[in-house]
């Protein structure tokens, strides 16, 4: 089990009032939500190996550079020559980060991030080297790409906290969206994503865009239309994509997740018992964990 860590600690934090907080008044709901989330899904599909895959550079300049609107939007402010983007991100969720990240080391969950890449990446890698299931916990659509029903990897996509989860495999995307997992980034290509930043190209939403895919096979097969008068392209379709050649060229490699991380070193076994018991009671006590904590190792014990 791959958890889009961010994700879901962000989904925490808008979902469990800020008026859980720790003994001196901070704020530990983004904590404690996502200590309640892990023990639900070790709970419910009793994952053998967990990792928690972190961001440690969310908007990483090799993607900037294809496309500098990429996740512009959510730039805190501009950062001085040479030092990374800082996301904007709610003023009482970034004092949390620090402690989620203590208390998953603490307890012996795996925690990999590889700088420059996105938690995303970190996930297709892991992915991809697997040699059993994979389910990857997200509230990110975009990894909606890695979905291979012939290598047993699907997406657990949050609905309401995570009792209720879309269980996405091949047929939920065709269904949906009219393509399956190895479509799935072309199709976001074209569409575009605002909340990425991702221009897509005018006038192919994603009912085109699913059509096209349909008609002409993937993104290669598209542009080749493009240039064959014989194609059945439509003349308004022909001369968008012609268009936005200079963003088709460039958006593959911003928009697919990578698959080749130099990862670290680590042990993805599901911990059943702390690896720092000492350090862990020491934060529970600092920061009020209580009963998400307590029932986080009760169910990694059974």
């Amino acid at each position: 089990m791959l958890l889009d860590t961010a994700s879901l600690y962000f989904r925490a934090y808008f979902g469990v009032p800020d008026s859980v907080r720790a003994p001196d008044g901070t704020p530990v709901n983004a904590v404690r939500g996502l200590l309640d989330f892990v023990a639900r899904l070790v709970q419910d599909h009793r994952p053998d190996e967990l990792v928690a895959c972190m961001d440690a550079d969310w908007r990483p300049h090799w993607r900037v550079e294809l496309i500098p609107t990429y996740k512009a939007h959510r730039v805190a402010s501009p950062a001085p020559d040479g030092a990374p983007d800082e996301e904007e991100v709610p003023d009482t969720l970034s004092p949390q980060v620090p402690v989620i990240e203590e208390v998953l080391d603490a307890l012996g969950v795996a925690r990999v991030g590889v700088s420059p890449y996105e938690a995303d990446d970190v996930i297709g890698t892991l992915a991809r080297r697997a040699a059993g299931p994979v389910d990857i916990v997200t509230g990110d659509r975009d990894l909606y790409q890695l979905v291979d029903d012939e290598r047993r990897v699907r997406v657990l996509y949050p609905v309401k906290g995570m009792g209720t989860l879309q269980l996405t495999d091949e047929a939920w995307l065709r269904e949906k969206y009219g393509v399956g997992g190895a479509g799935y980034a072309d199709l976001a290509l074209l569409r575009g994503d605002p909340s990425d930043g991702l221009p897509g190209v005018p006038g192919i939403g994603e009912k085109t865009a699913a059509k096209l895919l349909d008609a002409y096979g993937d993104l290669a097969g598209i542009m080749a239309a493009v240039d064959d008068p014989a194609s059945r392209l439509t003349p308004s379709q022909r001369r968008r994509l012609d268009e936005a050649r200079a963003y088709v060229a460039v958006a593959p490699e911003v928009v697919r997740v990578a698959d080749d991380v130099p990862l670290p070193g680590f042990d993805p076994a599901l911990p059943r018992e702390p690896r720092d018991p000492a350090a862990l009671e020491a934060l529970a006590a600092r920061w009020g964990l209580g009963g998400s904590l307590r029932r986080l190792l009760v169910t990694l014990r059974t």
